[in-house]
């Protein structure tokens, strides 16, 4: 089974990417955000799903192992496959998917071409109990990385976190964008913040950078 390959760029298509290795070509199926990170010539490393049926064998690259993970965990939920994993993957970055299925940001989700409301849901839903408490606190679950920032100090209480984010969605903020600035704010304030506080403290976050002073 193939687990990594090392090489040259050869062709860049639509979906997929052809890796010399030592004169042999790979073809693998990627991300778009992934393509956008090579340029035919260039040396590429990308770590490798291999899918083997019946009737082929696929691969499956990514430019780490957090994209790769992300792919192997999308692809549990009933009615994602390949395809739609990848879809997925190019349209939110992997620090940010932690913060959208934790904040059942639907409307990120539906973004990626092929998901629509009724998967989008069933997405966050079996998602969810697996990476909503990563989001919020510190516990890291193998082979899911945290997003920069997004974790919390141990003794915060979720439900302040959750009640802080909620708060700032009421105010017409992204639920994704509030959580991670709840979660970022808390991890600077430590015990030091009531609610209030992170609510004040996730609003700068969220400002312009002019307004953050």
């Amino acid at each position: 089974m193939i687990a990594r390959l090392k090489g040259i760029v050869d062709v860049l298509g639509d979906g997929w990417v052809i890796v010399d290795v030592n004169g042999v070509g790979y073809m693998a199926f990627c991300s778009n955000r992934t393509l956008g990170r090579m340029a035919v010539g260039e040396a590429v490393m990308l770590e490798i799903e291999t899918h083997v049926r019946e009737d082929h064998i696929h691969l499956y690259g990514f430019i780490d192992l957090a994209e790769r993970d992300w792919f192997k965990l999308l692809t549990t939920v009933q009615g994602v496959g390949a395809k739609v994993g990848l879809a997925i993957l190019g349209v939110i970055s992997t620090d940010d998917l932690l913060q959208v299925v934790a904040a059942a940001d639907k409307a990120a989700i539906t973004r990626a071409p092929g998901v629509g409301p009724k998967l989008a849901t069933r997405i966050l839903s079996e998602l969810k109990d697996k990476v909503g408490a990563m989001a919020l606190g510190p516990a890291a679950q193998p082979g899911v990385r945290l997003p920069a920032g997004a974790n919390a100090p141990a003794d915060t209480n979720n439900a302040q976190l959750s009640d802080a984010a909620s708060a700032l969605v009421n105010l017409g903020y992204n639920p994704s964008d509030a959580l991670g600035a709840v979660s970022r704010a808390a991890a600077e304030m430590g015990e030091q913040g009531d609610l209030e506080a992170l609510i004040r403290a996730g609003l700068r976050e969220l400002a312009p950078g002019d307004l953050r002073s």
